[in-house]
């Protein structure tokens, strides 16, 4: 019996060997590979752990580099751009005038913070920046200046650097009220710790002559354009409408005027103020001056209604003619205690002046035209048939 011998069986798919093969290690791999998919098509090959080139590498280093300048770009031009415009002016609309005072001492970074205070520039990072790069940093100069929001930076500091004294123009209107004037100077530029500082001062002047010591500066700010230089403190400038006040009165001989109806300076101030707040013809002032004088003659109480609307606003209170104030000329007979508002040129000369006649009452009609009385029967009828909206007294 011949001995055994194994049989040499050809390799099928039933017993190929399973063992995972590298592909590179044989010429045959892709023949291989292929083979082994037939046979086991779920079994994937190993994950070969294989490094980027290096040209991989340098592109990535070049995105990032490259994300990195334009977002330093971006950011450039972002703060250029705000840059410029923190420059350009907070209102170019707005041609109205601060007074600045910037006084000596003051650091660059003072001065800023005062400027963009009273909203005359955007930013005072921008001034800051602007006076390094332009080197002007050192050449502000101390000063008064009258700025103006419709100004740019670029001026402003023009304007501080040149040290040049500015002026400007300040109108008080006859008629007005110490009130409505403390506002007037606060607009220009002053602070209220000044302005009333300048009011409650004690002036010597001769314009006061006949004027209480307790009372204020109530109608003594003369109604006038004035011309100012940007240093002026309001004490100048009430001092210049004290000067054109009394330069007026005596030019037109007012005070002997006053004299001849039996009032002073003061007396004659007062009672002009009332006629510059009733009427602003000035035929019609001197008319309405013969009706108070004929009215304090008599013993009759002058019944102006603006008397009492001025004591009214005085004491923040509402308008009543039953109003108890020495002010209410509908309730005490004589002059109130003082002016009620600055009266102007034709009213100072109504009363150093009259009209001739014999009224005794006025009123304004809704036409605006002054029609005169002289008996309460007359003045009733004017009522009736000119004055049924502003007669309508609360």
């Amino acid at each position: 019996m011949d001995g055994f011998k194994p049989q040499k069986r050809p390799l099928g798919p039933q017993n190929t060997p399973l063992r995972p093969t590298d592909p590179s290690m044989s010429p045959n791999a892709p023949i291989a590979a292929q083979r082994l998919q037939q046979v086991a098509p779920d079994l994937q090959p190993p994950v070969l752990d294989v490094k980027p080139p290096k040209k991989s590498r340098k592109r990535l280093v070049l995105w990032i580099t490259g994300g990195i300048v334009a977002l330093l770009a971006i950011l450039t031009l972002g703060g250029l751009t705000w840059y410029k415009a923190s420059l350009t002016p907070v209102n170019s609309n707005d041609k109205s005038r601060t007074r600045v005072e910037i006084v000596s001492g003051s650091s660059p970074a003072q001065i800023a913070r005062l400027l963009e205070e009273k909203k005359l520039i955007r930013s005072q990072f921008a001034f800051d920046i602007y006076t390094r790069i332009t080197g002007k940093r050192a050449t502000l100069q101390a000063g008064t200046y009258n700025l103006s929001p419709s100004e740019s930076t670029e001026d402003i500091v023009g304007h501080i650097v040149s040290g040049r004294t500015d002026e400007f123009n300040l109108t008080f209107l006859p008629g007005a009220t110490l009130a409505e004037n403390r506002t007037k100077l606060i607009a220009a530029g002053y602070s209220e710790a000044e302005v009333d500082a300048a009011l409650n001062k004690n002036y010597t002047h001769p314009l006061f002559q006949d004027k209480p010591e307790s009372a204020d500066l109530e109608g003594y700010i003369y109604g006038e354009t004035y011309n100012f230089s940007s240093s002026a403190t309001v004490e100048d400038i009430l001092t210049k409408t004290f000067d054109e006040y009394y330069s007026t009165i005596t030019e037109n001989n007012l005070i002997d005027g006053f004299k001849a109806h039996g009032l002073d300076l003061y007396q004659g101030i007062t009672l002009a103020s009332i006629i510059q707040r009733e009427v602003s013809n000035k035929n019609d002032q001197k008319q309405v001056a013969q009706v108070f004088y004929s009215r304090l003659n008599s013993g009759m109480a002058l019944g102006s209604d603006v008397t009492y609307q001025y004591a009214a606003k005085k004491l923040g209170v509402d308008p009543s003619p039953s109003l108890d104030s020495p002010y209410n000329t509908r309730k005490y007979p004589g002059l109130p205690p003082g002016p009620i508002a600055t009266p102007g040129l034709s009213a100072l000369e109504a009363v150093a002046g009259p009209a001739s006649g014999d009224y005794l009452y006025f009123l304004s009609g809704d036409d605006d035209v002054t029609y005169f009385a002289r008996t309460n029967e007359e003045h009733e009828a004017n009522i009736r048939d000119h004055c049924k909206v502003k007669c309508l007294i609360p």
